[in-house]
């Protein structure tokens, strides 16, 4: 957290005035309500996606900010809150950034609701202030959400992804969302519709990059951490599989098909898929793609002037890329 605490500095002031106005939004009439909201407050994670709106804002208006920004950041905090409290009661998990997930605290139909009152309010705090542009950013990122997860559904039970339909999942699914934090960012300090799209795309890049990241920590204790073989068990083909499976002997495509198919349940035949994904440079490859993709987007700012914002964006990417957990 020590990392974060510094790549946060450029915008501290603002961070803290955000997490009140953040805290604000999601006042209610339902004393309930205000007792799971003031829960997950509590718990909040890095605030990633409020720090690039800030960051990119900050870095591409000299400085300035406006209570667009501010609401920008909000919207987007209770839309990703929002469908992490759902994604809990799909995944049935009880755990959440190490603290009991609220549907095990309240169970599923409570936290379910309290997800919809999230989106909700994300959603009426931009069309009561007027931030059409904001609110078309986002809402596009949520549809775009639903469908890389629905895609992502039916590809796991047929095992018939490519490379192409992972990078489309994997770009609706994280991309977008980080996406739209950065072309918020843009938007909310007045900036062309040329930069705006810029920034959207260059969160895009970032977003794939991040993804690819987290995929990796299921397989590698080289680069990443202890590998937890939790994608295999839920049979998510994420890239390190995929590229074995495109570029390996019909022996071995065989047998990962197999365990993943018929022994994902199996800790002993995880274990023997992470090897052979390992060993056959499935982690290289997608160590290599995410590089790629962070370069592409580290490029799409270089004509930026320097200033700490950007300092601190660059920080932020790094940190995505390269932490441990």
């Amino acid at each position: 957290m020590k990392i974060v605490a510094e790549i946060k500095q450029p915008i501290l002031k603002e961070m803290e005035l955000f997490e009140e106005k953040f805290k604000e939004s999601m006042i209610s009439n339902v004393p309930l309500l205000n007792r799971i909201t003031h829960y997950i407050v509590r718990r909040k994670g890095k605030q990633m996606r409020p720090m690039f709106v800030f960051l990119v804002a900050k870095m591409v208006s000299d400085g300035k900010f406006s209570a667009q920004t501010y609401r920008g950041a909000s919207v987007i905090e209770l839309i990703h809150t929002a469908t992490l409290v759902h994604d809990d009661v799909v995944d049935d998990s009880n755990r959440r950034r190490g603290f009991f997930s609220l549907n095990a605290l309240w169970k599923n139909k409570i936290a379910v609701l309290v997800g919809d009152f999230l989106l909700s309010k994300g959603l009426l705090l931009s069309i009561d202030n007027g931030d059409f542009d904001i609110l078309r950013l986002i809402s596009v990122a949520v549809r775009e959400m639903s469908e890389g997860e629905l895609l992502q559904i039916e590809k796991a039970r047929k095992l018939d992804i490519t490379e192409a339909i992972y990078f489309d999942i994997i770009r609706q699914k994280t991309a977008k969302l980080i996406a739209a934090c950065c072309g918020i960012g843009a938007a909310s300090v007045g900036s062309n519709a040329e930069e705006i799209e810029k920034m959207r795309k260059f969160g895009e890049l970032i977003g794939i990059a991040f993804q690819i990241k987290d995929d990796l920590f299921d397989y590698s204790d080289a680069k990443i951490g202890k590998p937890t073989g939790l994608d295999i068990r839920e049979r998510k083909m994420t890239l390190p599989l995929i590229y074995v499976l495109n570029n390996s002997t019909p022996e071995i495509k065989k047998e990962l098909i197999n365990i993943v198919k018929n022994h994902n349940e199996n800790p002993k035949k995880v274990k023997k898929a992470i090897q052979i994904v390992i060993d056959n440079g499935g982690i290289d490859y997608s160590y290599k793609k995410m590089i790629e993709y962070k370069e592409k987007a580290m490029s799409l700012i270089d004509s930026i002037p320097d200033s700490d914002a950007k300092k601190s964006l660059i920080g932020l990417i790094e940190y995505t890329t390269t932490r441990t957990k």
